[in-house]
């Protein structure tokens, strides 16, 4: 047998039962580190529903934003077909699901000849029901039910920075610059010589709505206005005052603009405004009420200011709590950090966040499994985690991740860093990028169609290939991982070798603690692709699993330190030591692209 083919093979041999029942009573006794969240945007899991496709409108792809054959359009995925495939996602070891936005939003956007759909439900124009493209709220009810009723937990992707793209101004059609708060103050229009507005205004500093009550003019920088027939087109009806937008043009992501402009030309919500701040703790606070939702992924959670999120952050948990959800997650999404973790941490620190997406893990795999770095950048990942709010144990915390649909999956960028890999290998890259994911400290996030090899061709629209039969002649020519298959078929196959990989994972850290709860501590690492290697340790009993990796394509053979009391060992993955071989070390042998997972047991 080939070298490269053990680690597979060891992996995969184990055949893990699929679809085993959680035991639902227990599922809000777990806390956030416990869980294993499978992500998914709606409309690109599973068509349960095809006479919602449309949305309940008529017309072209321009009016119901539904096009199977574009990857820019509605698809046809709904909250039916999600109930339908709960069995296939519980199979596959997730103990959460992160659902994508399902709220109501604007169908199409866009210049002419550029136009796309909210899909991906980022676009809202009602924060308080689902998309008809989705299904009802009913259907999301009875989601949520089914969901809990076997004992996952359901997380929403909630927006609270911007609405969908309604507010135009007079003085530009599209595009426009933004204009600063030096430039052009509140109280002036027309910029710093021009008429006095808004007397008395003490400055988006002073926080209090008897402030904000003088900041009557929107008129400071741009003229805004909502084009005839869309005056209440969105709820709740106060999102339709221009008042209270920052009306500053597009976001140019630096500076105030990060917080002020608009994100590629969707509405800014002046978040600093009391009234907007109280309006979204009502909007999310009737989610929680209603469906007993068990924790929030926040949308552009960076360009929304810090005083936000020190009121809206407790109030949800307080809100929760009280519906009796103790452990509710909420993390926040911080792009555009590279293997930097001290820019997520900060948003802990400053922010308030109990928690934040893992982009500067998801950098560090990049780096060393797709990719040819040291596996120091790992032990600079893990170098970050006591700058979290409440240090190394809060980083247990952070949902990890390796792909999603903004910023493009993993095989991808194997193929790139790799392009004359075999598919043997960019399989093996794969699986043991999702050892680290599921075995490091961190909660893994696992990005729905990754354990059917999808890989897609670049980021955003180009990573969100559906389940279901697609269309899509991009997508249909994109080569998956690990099989002969295309997306033109359905893709829900529980012997895919990645959705086994990934099923066996998760049935090894769901039954170990320290795998989800222990600390973590470094043992090797190296400047050059090969040996990394961790120690994490239970929580009660204080045992230690020795957790290995070899990012090289050569075999690698080493000491590790251990535990002195750590004597025995047995195998939880790959090849491990039967014992020590002196005491405090232990030698581990590791094919290429290999790793092994090994508990210790009693002394000799």
């Amino acid at each position: 047998m080939k070298p490269l083919l053990l680690a597979l093979t060891f992996l995969i041999a184990a055949q893990p039962t699929l679809g085993a029942p959680v035991r639902a009573q227990n599922y809000r006794a777990r806390l956030p580190e416990d869980e294993i969240v499978y992500f998914l945007l709606p409309d690109r899991f599973e068509n349960g529903d095809p006479s919602n496709d449309r949305g309940g409108l008529i017309g072209d792809r321009l009016k119901t934003g539904y096009d199977p054959t574009s990857k820019a359009f509605y698809l046809g995925g709904d909250l039916k077909g999600l109930i339908a495939r709960l069995d296939y996602i519980q199979g596959l070891g997730a103990t959460a699901v992160w659902l994508g936005p399902v709220f109501k939003n604007k169908p199409v956007q866009g210049a002419p000849g550029v136009e796309s759909a909210g899909y991906h439900g980022y676009w809202i124009t009602d924060f308080t029901h689902v998309d008809p493209h989705f299904g009802t709220d009913a259907d999301m009810a009875a989601f949520v039910a089914a969901a809990h009723g076997r004992g996952l937990k359901v997380y929403m992707d909630i927006i609270v920075n911007h609405t969908a793209d309604v507010i135009a101004y007079k003085e530009c059609t599209s595009a426009c610059p933004y204009r600063s708060r030096a430039d052009f103050p509140y109280q002036r229009r027309g910029g710093v010589g021009g008429v006095p507005i808004n007397s008395g205004f003490a400055g988006d500093q002073v926080q209090t709505a008897a402030n904000f009550a003088r900041l009557t003019d929107p008129d400071f920088a741009y003229t805004p206005y909502i084009p005839k027939g869309q005056d209440h087109i969105k709820v709740p009806d106060w999102l339709n005052n221009v008042r209270f937008y920052h009306n500053r043009g597009n976001s140019t992501f630096t500076n105030e603009s990060s917080t002020m402009g608009d994100f590629v030309g969707l509405d800014d919500l002046m978040t600093e405004n009391p009234r907007v701040v109280s309006g979204m703790i009502d909007i999310y606070g009737a989610w929680i009420d209603r469906y007993g939702i068990d924790g929030f992924r926040v949308d552009t959670a960076k360009h929304v200011n810090t005083e936000f999120w020190k009121i809206f952050n407790p109030a949800m948990l307080a809100r929760a709590k009280a519906k009796g959800i103790p452990n509710f997650h909420i993390f926040g999404e911080i792009g555009g950090v590279g293997l930097e973790p001290g820019k997520l941490a900060v948003h802990t620190r400053v922010d308030g966040f109990p928690a934040v997406l893992d982009f500067a893990f998801r950098q560090a795999v990049i780096d060393t499994v797709a990719g040819q770095a040291g596996t120091d950048h790992l032990e600079d990942l893990f170098a970050g985690d006591p700058l979290y709010e409440g240090g190394e144990a809060a980083a247990r915390s952070q949902p990890t991740f390796i792909s999603n649909h903004d910023n493009g999956r993993f095989a991808h960028f194997v193929r790139v860093a790799f392009p004359q890999a075999s598919d043997d290998e960019v399989l093996h890259r794969v699986i043991l990028a999702h050892v680290m994911l599921m075995t490091m400290r961190g909660v893994p996030v696992i990005y729905s169609g990754d354990e059917q090899g999808f890989a897609g061709k670049g980021d955003d629209q180009d990573a969100r290939a559906p389940l279901f039969a697609s269309h899509v002649a991009s997508y249909n020519s994109e080569p998956l991982v690990g099989t002969r298959s295309t997306t033109a078929r359905e893709n829900f196959h529980t012997d895919h070798p990645l959705y086994r990989a990934i099923a066996e994972l998760a049935r090894i850290r769901t039954a170990e603690p320290a795998l989800r709860r222990g600390r973590q501590l470094l043992r090797a690492r190296s400047d050059r692709p090969g040996l990394f290697a961790v120690s994490r340790f239970d929580p009660v009993t204080n045992g230690e699993i020795l957790i290995a990796f070899n990012t090289s394509m050569m075999p690698i053979e080493a000491n590790l330190e251990v535990e002195t009391r750590s004597r025995r060992f047995s195998a939880l993955l790959g090849n491990c030591p039967a014992e020590d071989t002196a005491p405090g070390t232990v030698r581990l042998t590791l094919p290429p692209l290999g790793y092994a997972v090994c508990a210790t047991g009693t002394s000799k």
